[in-house]
């Protein structure tokens, strides 16, 4: 059995990494750390998780290099920073789900996470990106940075534009949207259930750090395929689940038919991906709805002939893929396991 340990117990990723790691097949959780929750056990801070797993909520000290073989750490980015520093190089594996190392650009990450400090030389140790797209670097990582939900949900509609097609995207414009859930646990007034129910909140209406670290991973993956790209997010009143809309506008003759080609092919083999088209359910797809609970991410291509523009759509659990099912997904292929080892779960709906 491979040993996992938590930074971060008492959040949300947090919770969602223990109930992942005690069904699964391999792993064994022998760790559970953070700062505010001491001496507090799984069922205290999450009620759906009563089981006894022998652990409580501990400190963090250089002492736990010897009870574990990966560390996940879903702690705030400033946190993440300082416990890499401590542990690299003593633990075989830290998987970080924080924003700490996302961005590799030096100015870029000084822009988007200012209060971050960070060594130079351990931010280019770190391997970062959505596993389907960076998986084959895993299996001899020691560092792991993973994108944030929405940075997933983009990346993944936009790399088969790029990375198969070569297309240069002119002009990348990107709607997010997200439940409630994705501002963890932290309580704000905009937070209180009289302002968030029913509410779409534009709480990031000109700019998103997720749309820097989409660009810097695309510059280190193919330099100078996107020209423009803007984000604009929004709360919406739900608890789980994002959905990105990226209206994309490119030089090149593209087609309807070539594009979904382009798509299932690019994702041929990949089972987290699922490439669906927009009508073929009950409902329009992708839906974040329908692939709550699970590690898929749903994508849909369509081209506007009126307008020209290549409209890629893609909806996640972001708990799930966008966190937790992500970070024991590169888990897996670090320790060179069945990809989809305790990730066989299925989308829960309706939710």
């Amino acid at each position: 059995m491979i040993r996992a340990g938590i930074v971060g117990a008492s959040g949300l990723a947090g919770g969602d990494l223990i109930r992942l790691i005690v069904q699964h097949p391999e792993l064994e959780l022998t760790f559970l750390g953070g700062s505010s929750a001491i001496g507090r056990r799984p069922a205290e801070l999450h009620p759906g998780l009563r089981m006894d797993l022998g652990l409580t909520v501990q400190p963090v000290t250089e002492d736990i290099a010897n009870k574990v073989d990966v560390l996940f750490l879903a702690t705030p980015a400033p946190v993440s920073a300082q416990l890499a520093e401590l542990l690299a190089d003593k633990i075989p594996a830290i998987i970080d789900l924080s924003g700490a190392f996302r961005i590799r650009t030096t100015e870029l990450h000084d822009r988007w996470y200012p209060k971050v400090n960070r060594s130079t030389e351990l931010a280019d140790r770190f391997v970062y990106g959505v596993p389907e797209l960076i998986g084959d670097q895993l299996p001899q990582a020691g560092l792991i940075s993973l994108p944030g939900c929405y940075a997933t949900s983009i990346t993944l509609a936009l790399a088969p534009l790029t990375l198969e097609l070569g297309l240069d995207l002119k002009t990348v414009v990107i709607d997010g949207k997200s439940g409630s859930s994705g501002g963890g646990l932290s309580m704000r007034k905009t937070d209180l259930h009289p302002l968030r129910n029913g509410a779409i909140a534009p709480y990031s209406p000109t700019g998103h750090r997720h749309a820097g670290e989409v660009r810097d991973f695309f510059e280190r993956a193919k330099p100078g395929t996107i020209g423009s790209l803007s984000m604009s997010a929004y709360g919406v009143s739900h608890v789980r689940g994002l959905m990105t809309s990226s209206y994309v506008f490119t030089d090149a003759e593209v087609n309807q038919k070539d594009l979904h080609r382009a798509y299932t092919r690019f994702y041929k083999g990949k089972q987290f991906v699922r490439v669906r088209r927009h009508n073929e359910t009950l409902i329009p797809v992708p839906d974040p709805q329908a692939v709550l609970g699970s590690n898929y991410c749903d994508v849909t291509v369509l081209y506007d002939e009126e307008s020209q523009r290549i409209v890629a759509l893609a909806a996640l659990d972001n708990l799930v893929k966008g966190a937790a099912g992500q970070a024991i997904q590169a888990a897996n292929l670090r320790f060179e396991l069945p990809e989809e080892s305790g990730l066989t779960m299925q989308p829960v709906m309706p939710a």
